[in-house]
């Protein structure tokens, strides 16, 4: 056997391999997905970046306001049409699986395992990328994220809004 042909085959047999695992769901990843159907900990990672400055600084209250939006998203993507649903679980799902972080990051590590500052360097180059898909990518998830945090009435103290008033009566 030649080595061209023998690095040729070893290069095809471990990206079959790697498409291959990144496809494979067992049952018991199965189930366990489908507790986290919300994509709770993708979120709980990009919270940070796209709230940066807007979450409080107390631990206690921030952590809350963390769970607070992750139930908020979750409540936001059930409301969604479908079209736009169904393309952002495609999102959610190649952010959670290694092939689809290597097409749109360029790494296979995952992204609770990336620091805040990467994660704002991956986010800004989609932000302003040459591709539209890319671009789209980025604003989706933090308009998605942004407006799940602003659509709780305790954030609304931080953009200096009160709740409408009709003739001294809430609305």
């Amino acid at each position: 056997m030649k080595r061209r042909t023998f690095l040729t085959s070893a290069f095809v047999g471990t990206a079959a391999l790697a498409l291959g695992v990144s496809i494979y769901s067992p049952e018991f990843i199965s189930a366990n997905r489908s507790q986290d159907s919300q994509h709770r900990l993708l979120f709980s990672v990009l919270l940070p970046v796209f709230l940066d400055g807007a979450l409080p600084d107390v631990e206690n209250l921030r952590r809350a306001a963390e769970n607070r939006t992750l139930d908020a998203i979750g409540q936001t993507i059930a409301i969604l049409p479908e079209e736009g649903r169904v393309e952002l679980e495609q999102l959610l799902d190649m952010l959670e699986q290694r092939l689809g972080l290597l097409i749109l990051t360029g790494s296979v590590t995952p992204l609770m395992m990336r620091s805040p500052q990467e994660l704002v360097s991956m986010l800004e180059y989609w932000r302003s990328s040459f591709l539209d898909l890319m671009v789209t990518a980025y604003q989706g998830l933090r308009e998605l994220v942004i407006a799940s945090y602003y659509s709780c009435p305790e954030h609304w103290s931080r953009l200096n809004y009160e709740k409408p008033t009709f003739l001294g009566q809430e609305v």
